[in-house]
């Protein structure tokens, strides 16, 4: 009898589906990995691109005479170290979620083959209880011995291979535990990373606003016009249209040539001809320069999408709560400040008739009329959605912004 138990167990333990791995097969685990490699892939490159952005500034900042010029630039790239510590996080972030299913679908693999492994035991434990002695001395034992020792020479070989691959299951499921941990000690050092660099953003934002106080009275009246002419626009593209006129008459009126003083003799006196502004490398060239978006996180409408019924015209990224919002392009800023229902809004003038449109922040580091670089920090995405949207246009036309990343 206990030898007709111990060959079903083990014929039970080999039989058991193989072992199978049925758990690798479910589609929602297969469509959740395959989001969490894009996320970490998308988390990398935009680390990479923050760390480059971040290299060049400070290299610029280093070289600028100009204590200005060199704050701007520093303060731009302490905002794409920034980003670079909230790419580290959502890598790390991504890294967990990967680790997280590896390990549950490893859990799903080793209860399959928990029930034989325990059967088996079970029936050796059986097995191990019978005296000696009494296998000997009853009648048969040796005709029993010998099939045992046959089934045994064939079962075990098979018993020790299926026995060490679930030994090597579990050493997979320490290793990847130690992956976990090593990760979610990366994802704490970037959390603590981040908040050390804004600190420095914030303490290098203080200095900045100290040594400019002479310029708040004219930058008042300005944002004063802005404000007024916000409450005057009944939507957001007629906020903008008014903003791009008060630019280009603001252009137009700085081409004019200065006064002339007027000689002694008003017959001498000659007509001055219009100044004609040469242009800019950077108005001559086409589009903006060094143009980027405004904060790290995946698209989730593209230009042109209809949602609602209503066509975008931009682009909105899924952001993280708080994440660092930098200028798009250099320029001025022509508004800062909350708008309806858009939360904090920053619309900024670039060269060649561009105009920069963001929104979503929920905290402003720019007041308008200030001269801005490409990456400079304009503030904080909002907290729960997160949603930040970019728009562009050329003369009052939408562009789609990835025409004009490089």
């Amino acid at each position: 009898m206990w030898r007709t138990v111990l060959f079903l167990a083990v014929i039970a333990a080999l039989a058991a589906g193989g072992w199978s791995l049925r758990a690798d097969a479910q589609g929602t685990g297969v469509a959740n990995a395959g989001d969490a490699r894009e996320a970490l892939a998308r988390a990398r490159e935009q680390g990479r691109t923050a760390a480059a952005r971040a290299e060049k500034l400070e290299a610029e900042a280093a070289s600028a005479r100009d204590a200005a010029a060199r704050t701007a630039r520093e303060s731009a790239a302490l905002a794409a170290r920034i980003q670079q510590s909230e790419a580290r996080i959502a890598a790390a972030e991504a890294r967990l979620a990967l680790l997280a299913r590896e390990r549950a679908l490893l859990r799903g693999r080793l209860a399959e083959r928990q029930q034989p492994v325990v059967r088996l035991t079970g029936a050796l434990q059986q097995f191990a209880r019978r005296p000696v002695a009494v296998s000997v001395l009853r009648p048969g034992s040796l005709k029993e011995a010998v099939y045992l020792r046959a089934m045994l020479a064939s079962t075990i070989p098979e018993v020790s291979a299926r026995t060490a691959d679930l030994r090597a299951e579990i050493e997979r499921g320490r290793a990847l535990e130690r992956e976990a941990r090593q990760a979610a000690g990366v994802m704490r050092a970037g959390e603590s990373e981040l908040e050390e660099r804004r600190q420095e953003l914030a303490a290098l934002e203080t200095r900045q606003r100290l040594a400019s106080r002479d310029k708040t009275g004219a930058a008042a009246r300005e944002s004063d016009r802005a404000l007024a002419l916000a409450e005057e626009a009944r939507s957001l593209d007629a906020l903008v249209g008014r903003l791009e006129d008060a630019g280009s008459l603001r252009a137009d009126l700085a081409a004019l040539p200065g006064p002339r003083l007027r000689p002694r003799q008003p017959e001498l006196a000659e007509a001055s001809a219009p100044a004609t502004a040469s242009p800019s490398p950077e108005s001559a060239s086409v589009g903006v320069p060094g143009y980027q978006f405004p904060v790290s996180g995946p698209i989730t409408t593209g230009f042109g999408a209809v949602r609602g019924g209503v066509r975008s015209d931009g682009l909105t990224f899924s952001a993280r709560d708080r994440a660092q919002v930098v200028a798009p392009g250099p320029g001025r800023i022509a508004f800062a400040g909350p708008y309806r229902g858009y939360d904090r809004i920053v619309i900024i003038e670039h060269a060649g008739g561009f105009t920069s449109l963001v929104t979503g922040l929920l905290t402003l580091y720019v007041e308008t009329g200030e001269e801005v670089v490409a990456g400079a920090p304009l503030g904080l995405a909002g907290t729960g959605a997160g949603n930040v949207t970019l728009e562009l246009r050329k003369d009052g036309e939408t562009v789609n912004p990835l025409s004009q990343i490089r």
